[in-house]
């Protein structure tokens, strides 16, 4: 192991790492541009919180329709190329939503979209921990960090194309093909070869169950529970980063009253946060253990949010978010990369799990949230965020403890 960690990166291993980091970095800013054109979108087509709610719902069930396909799509074409038509193609959905003109096909064009971005997501962290193999030790937080960098930059893309006028057709198109262009270059310099290596904790989990006849179904019972708690960790992050994508827009613009520019800033600051947590959250795993990290993040995300909902401003809402997008950082990397170490299951087989059933809480959290709001308020509806929090606190146990 120490060899492994002191080893100097080959010169192609790096050119891989920076090429997943792009193609991290383009998903993140692909969906983000269309984010703060929701508000505008809703009120083209006329539509009320729940009709809202379950038009952007779309999005999350092309997902988890396709998401199965996945592991298929990367065995049979390779994980960065499946990678890379999976952005194309998510620029192609994400335009055709800016410029939709009903309801039906904005949501299938969202439908479309999050297909290929499940196809996208699969492939991309399947490439990064291939690369993570390479280098020996942990990486995988800072392809997150570099999403939320893409996702920032594409939410401010938007925010200043709203603030200088330019339309939804032109300004979707733009960064439609820049992003694509992106990614076409990074294919080249990703990791060659077959999809298929060796991964030591899968296979040694599956030779200790070999091994141990008498403890195969304890152990097999138990990493179904580990898996199951893995699924809610990461739903919880998704419920959060949904809250932020869905939603922060629209309750600083509608609800507090903010400028379309300022209201944009809520996700921007859930984003920004949560970039911040993923470049420090590796250290921080290292030194405290990823379970002390996962509860902490969820206490700030629960406290933070729950404030803001309290004492309703701008800038405490803006805050809130923050506080949300900080604290929920490190959850869905953690949680996918123990799920594809898990014992007993097959390479791969815990990565696309967690990640196909983790975007239930992107199906299920606009319309629940939608719904909610239409019979009360948005802001009642946002307790979903601080509920997230309590939600990983119960559950934070399965993950890894420091390390003595």
């Amino acid at each position: 192991m120490t060899v492994d960690v002191l080893r100097r990166p080959a010169l192609a291993d790096r050119r891989a790492r920076l090429a997943v980091a792009v193609l991290f970095f383009t998903n993140g800013a692909l969906f983000a541009n269309l984010l703060p054109r929701y508000p505008q979108i809703k009120a083209d087509l006329g539509i009320g919180n729940a009709a809202y709610g379950l038009a952007v719902a779309a999005f999350p069930a092309g997902a988890i329709t396709a998401g199965l396909a996945a592991g298929i799509l990367v065995r049979r074409f390779g994980s960065a190329r499946v990678a890379v038509g999976g952005t194309l193609l998510t620029g192609v959905g994400i335009l055709a939503a800016g410029l939709a003109d009903s309801v039906v096909v904005f949501a299938g064009a969202l439908f479309l979209a999050g297909a290929m971005d499940a196809f996208t997501d699969v492939a991309q962290n399947a490439h990064g921990l291939r690369v993570q193999r390479r280098y020996g030790r942990s990486i995988i937080n800072s392809f997150h960090a570099i999403w939320s960098i893409g996702a920032v930059t594409g939410g401010s893309m938007a925010a200043t194309a709203i603030a200088l006028g330019v339309a939804r057709g032109p300004h979707l198109l733009f960064s439609a093909v820049v992003f694509s262009v992106a990614a076409c270059v990074a294919l080249r310099y990703c990791l060659p070869g077959p999809e298929a290596e060796a991964e030591p904790a899968a296979e040694t989990g599956t030779e200790d169950s070999a091994q141990s006849p008498t403890r195969a179904p304890a152990a097999g019972l138990r990493t179904g529970w580990v898996l199951a708690a893995l699924v809610l960790i990461a739903t919880a992050g998704t419920l959060v980063e949904d809250a932020g994508m869905s939603w922060a827009t629209l309750y600083l613009s509608d609800s507090l009253h903010a400028t379309a520019a300022l209201a944009a800033s809520g996700y921007v600051a859930l984003v920004g946060a949560q970039f911040v947590g993923r470049i420090v959250g590796d250290r921080l795993v290292d030194r405290f253990g990823q379970r002390a990290v996962a509860r902490s993040g969820a206490l700030i995300a629960a406290v933070g949010m729950g404030l803001a909902l309290a004492v309703p401003t701008v800038p405490g809402t803006v805050l809130g978010f923050a506080a949300a997008g900080f604290g929920v950082a490190t959850l869905v990397p953690a949680a996918m990369h123990e799920a594809d170490e898990l014992p007993g299951l097959k390479p791969g087989s815990g990565l696309t799990l967690v990640s196909w059933l983790m975007r239930l809480g992107f199906l299920l959290s606009p319309p629940v949230v939608g719904l909610v709001a239409d019979a009360t308020s948005l802001r009642v509806g946002l307790l979903v965020v601080p509920l997230a929090g309590l939600l990983v606190l119960l559950c934070a146990g399965v993950l890894r403890p420091r390390r003595s």
